[in-house]
């Protein structure tokens, strides 16, 4: 019979926790047997002793075993689904799924919403009339055969160890743990069914992860667990020191996929959505190209399919801001960095993110970007403007994004999009 305090100190003094006393402990803190001071000091040691690759990979399966897990079997198309590990202006979901539905595969996306400076895919896709995000295992399951893509929230029966941990690591300090970070994702992702699974791992001022090395190894963990439990994953490694895109907010996130899907929108946007597109349908065993289905209007069909399936209107009016501010150049010269990180938290005083879980969100609030690294720039040229609902929000917002974008003598050299591949 095993208690916390035993599991807590034999990863406090760097031991291995054995697969019995893993079940055990994720079981009994899901049924709140462990309390969540006991859970706390244990997700404290595993940040600073790490975890082995097999605990991972244990800790991972009982944090499925937790709850259901969904079969996707009766659904005809080869299923794929994509998770990024958030970032700013990171919209790349929206016009993705439906673009890939629209080259044959299915796309089980379970996706969530924003926290700090991070936007969340289900927040944005509520700037528009009528959509909700709750959708039962039935109506997933009926909308994935009939649509091809859905984006949802993830069901209550779905890991809920998971659910309960990730609230707990938020308010102790334990959010950058990699084997933390890694259980969490895999195991919502595999206990959701999905055959192919492609990973956008963010790098930079913007992400969780800073450094290279970490998001490598945070993107080695996670591929391996999805090949352990039969899921074909592929990770990209990704930039994120700049926001993805011009326009950071919710409903001024959707404007922007829907000029993607329209054939237009940024060349960041529309690269990273076609590179992780190709990888999703590889993985699925599909061979087809989805810049014809981005061309040709199929996404776009695929979109309207799917915005209406969940009881949203795709040609209702988005939300507008009605307070703006413009933020304007001081000198002549070249942008040499808009930084991810200042930009998202602007957006978030503004009022398009959340400080804790049950905060609510403007739809309307955000930050739209004039010029991005490489731009040339005049004095007194449009650098960014501030949109927000409540004209309060306004200055702590100035205060945020005040050395965001940094103007130089020359252009700075092109940085890639795509750093690194693991599979």
């Amino acid at each position: 019979m095993f208690n916390a305090v035993d599991v807590i100190r034999t990863k406090r003094d760097g031991g291995v926790l054995s697969d019995a006393a893993i079940d055990w402990v994720v079981d009994a803190y899901t049924r709140g047997a462990v309390a969540d001071e006991q859970m706390s000091a244990l997700a404290m040691a595993i940040l600073l002793r790490g975890m082995t690759p097999g605990e991972i990979a244990r800790w991972t399966a009982a944090m499925i075993a937790s709850g259901e897990r969904l079969d996707l079997s009766g659904v005809s198309r080869p299923t794929a689904d994509k998770h990024s590990t958030g970032g700013v202006g990171d919209k790349i979901t929206l016009p993705l799924t439906p673009l890939v539905a629209a080259c044959g595969a299915a796309v089980p996306q379970l996706s969530g919403r924003g926290l700090g400076h991070t936007g969340g895919t289900l927040d944005k896709l509520e700037a528009i009339p009528g959509w909700r995000a709750a959708l039962s295992n039935d109506e997933f399951i009926a909308q994935l055969q009939d649509v091809g893509a859905v984006i949802c929230a993830a069901g209550e029966g779905l890991a809920p160890a998971d659910r309960k941990l990730y609230a707990l690591r938020d308010v102790t300090g334990t959010v950058e743990a990699i084997p933390l970070i890694a259980s969490s994702i895999m195991s919502k992702k595999i206990a959701e069914g999905t055959g192919a699974l492609v990973l956008d791992v963010k790098v930079g001022s913007g992400a969780f992860m800073k450094s290279a090395q970490d998001a490598r190894e945070l993107a080695r963990t996670m591929v391996e667990l999805g090949g352990a439990h039969g899921v074909r994953t592929v990770a990209l490694l990704t930039e994120m020191s700049t926001p993805l895109g011009l326009a950071v907010g919710n409903a001024v996130e959707v404007a922007e996929s829907v000029e993607v899907l329209a054939g237009g929108g940024p060349p960041d946007i529309v690269e990273l959505t076609l590179t992780l597109a190709r990888e999703m349908l590889a993985a699925a065993g599909l061979d087809a190209d989805p810049a014809k289905a981005l061309a040709d209007g199929r996404a776009m069909d695929s979109w309207r399919a799917m915005i209406r399936a969940q009881g949203g209107d795709p040609d209702a009016p988005l939300p507008v801001a009605r307070e703006t501010e413009t933020v304007r150049a001081e000198r002549d010269g070249f942008v040499t960095a808009v930084d991810a990180y200042a930009i998202g938290v602007a957006a978030w005083r503004l009022g398009a993110g959340r400080a804790r879980k049950e905060d609510p969100v403007s739809a309307a609030a955000g930050v739209m970007l004039h010029k991005k690294p490489g731009d040339p720039v005049q004095a007194g040229e449009a650098l960014y403007e501030l949109r927000t609902d409540e004209a309060s929000r306004i200055a702590a917002a100035r205060d945020a994004a005040g050395g965001a974008v940094v103007i130089g003598d020359a252009a700075p050299a092109n940085r890639p999009l795509v750093l690194d591949r693991v599979a």
